[in-house]
């Protein structure tokens, strides 16, 4: 009989939410991950409610919206009034384990500029313990890799590039070759032993690790066998117009990031990752080879995680370990004639959720499929109403466990909300291609089952009918037989922007003393 006492948060970096098995998907096979959701219950429809990765991870972790915790760019410091679910269950008697990386950069205000926490804006999330790092720097894993006998690059992130000479890669796209190093000592398999290691040292205590693997994030390349799993000729098609000339025409936001990805020049695109890729090779063997490889990727890691679950099956851990699998936003993969996860599209929001709740409470959902919209500011309410901790009033998510109890909520959330803020503070690119202030560089989404709905704070907004446009490539804002649509989408909008206004102290009341009305936001679930 299965009980809470551990907590295992695991992400996949840049995971997009069609990519495994249980989605469907007519090539990928995650054999690891699909039994994972049948044991657990599956999330089809869950969404980052913001990206890149700081501002993804913000709200993965802090349980709030982009417009609130205001954290909206990589390097964009965290408020440090934000509580977080590693400072909630440090209340519970937990120390939260890191392994890997947060990408919060923290809050400048009252420190040193000169303190070493400001030479990166990957900055461990308050109240985690680091176990064991690894982001750009890659120095922990770069000495495991030293330590095996490797040569190591003087840039870090050359430890990506494809060997050369590799057999068969004469046809095949510049990513098909795998990297010098085996899947054994890859960046994955190091966080997995990290993490093995760290649990039984434990001996038996109660644990909270945060598992925070890096792949798929690109560079696109795979060790092997990873990197030859998928044939690039059977992958399915990229969605996008006919061609990127036409992809541009449908907003200014596109115009400017397909220029910011090397559109109209004759250069590749600046050494994607570590790996340069042409624009113009995006329509042949180059993006498909690029798809194949992300597969491989997913299956590296996820064979990777499973050796993680195994162990805690060995020990007899698996059924008192609450498991939360996740990622930080999608990937483009061509779609769109993107790459990455900028933007307002599916492909860069959608993300897989899978938990496996131990409790016999969740026994009757083991294998169910949950089609209501999630977001990722649901996975920390979850995570503490499962462990009987208060949920703080910052939190604009709610808590998940009436799925995981087989129940079905009532008043659940009808739609997805997310944002985007494209402004540059350095640079100022998209201000300056966009004739834009800084505020004006920021978009908000809203989509359903019938709409998807985009509103931009200086742009035209964007529409999609879904029933007619699943790939959303036809914009019908403009269409006067979509004019009730827009209006009603953007009314939408505008409550749940009202009513998910920050709301820490609005409940408290002063007069002849103090009183504070009780949270009822989650009462109906």
């Amino acid at each position: 009989m299965g009980s809470l006492k551990n907590i295992l948060l695991v992400t996949f970096d840049q995971w997009r939410g069609d990519s495994l098995s249980a989605a469907g998907h007519p090539l990928l096979k995650t054999p690891h991950v699909d039994a994972l959701a049948a044991d657990g219950v599956y999330f089809k429809q869950h969404y980052t409610v913001t990206a890149p990765c700081g501002p993804s991870r913000a709200s993965l972790l802090t349980g709030t919206y982009q417009h609130n915790h205001r954290s909206i760019r990589n390097g964009t410091p965290l408020d440090a009034r934000f509580t977080n679910v590693a400072l909630e269950m440090r209340k519970l008697g937990y120390d939260p384990a890191l392994f890997g990386y947060t990408d919060i950069s923290p809050d400048p205000r009252g420190m040193n500029t000169r303190d070493p926490v400001f030479n990166t804006y990957e900055g461990v999330l308050p109240g985690m313990s680091l176990v064991c790092r690894l982001d750009e720097d890659m120095g922990f894993w770069f000495a495991d890799l030293k330590r095996k006998g490797y040569t190591l690059p003087e840039r870090p992130f050359d430890i990506f590039l494809p060997v050369k000479n590799y057999p068969g890669a004469e046809d095949k796209g510049y990513s098909y070759s795998p990297p010098v190093f085996t899947s054994e000592d890859s960046n994955a398999a190091f966080l997995s032993d990290s993490a093995i290691t760290y649990i039984d040292a434990q001996r038996g205590r109660p644990w909270f690790a945060h598992l925070s693997y890096i792949s798929p994030h690109p560079p696109f390349i795979a060790p092997e066998p990873y990197n030859k799993r998928y044939d690039a000729k059977h992958v399915p098609p990229a969605k996008r117009a006919a061609s990127a000339n036409e992809e541009v025409s449908i907003h200014p936001y596109m115009q400017h990031q397909l220029e910011a990805m090397g559109l109209g020049t004759e250069e590749a695109i600046a050494c994607y990752e570590g790996q340069k890729i042409a624009c113009q090779d995006l329509t042949g063997k180059e993006l498909d080879q690029i798809r194949a490889t992300y597969y491989g990727m997913i299956n590296q890691v996820e064979d990777s995680f499973q050796r993680v679950l195994e162990h805690l099956k060995e020990i007899g851990a698996y059924d008192d370990t609450l498991i939360v699998l996740t990622s930080d936003h999608g990937e483009m993969l061509g779609d769109h004639w993107m790459l990455g996860k900028s933007g307002f599209y599916d492909q860069a929001v959608h993300i897989p959720l899978i938990i496996r709740d131990p409790r016999p409470q969740a026994d009757a959902s083991r294998g169910r499929v949950v089609d209501a919209f999630t977001e990722s500011v649901d996975v920390m309410p979850t995570i503490l109403d499962l462990f009987g901790a208060a949920i703080p009033r910052q939190c604009d998510g709610a808590p998940l466990t009436a799925w995981l109890e087989g129940r079905t909520p009532g008043g659940w959330r009808q739609e997805v909300h997310h944002e985007y803020d494209f402004r540059d503070n350095v640079v100022r690119k998209a201000e300056g291609r966009l004739n834009l202030r800084s505020d004006e560089c920021a978009l908000s989404a809203i989509r359903d089952d019938k709409f998807k709905y985009v509103h931009f704070a200086a742009l035209p907004p964007l529409l999609y009918d879904l029933a007619k446009d699943p790939d959303q490539l036809t914009n019908v804002a403009q269409d006067p037989a979509y004019a009730y649509v827009v209006a009603e989408y953007a009314q939408k909008m505008l409550s749940w922007r009202m009513m998910n206004d920050e709301r820490v102290l609005t409940y408290a009341h002063i007069h002849e003393g103090l009183y504070e009305q009780p949270d009822d936001r989650h009462d109906h679930l």
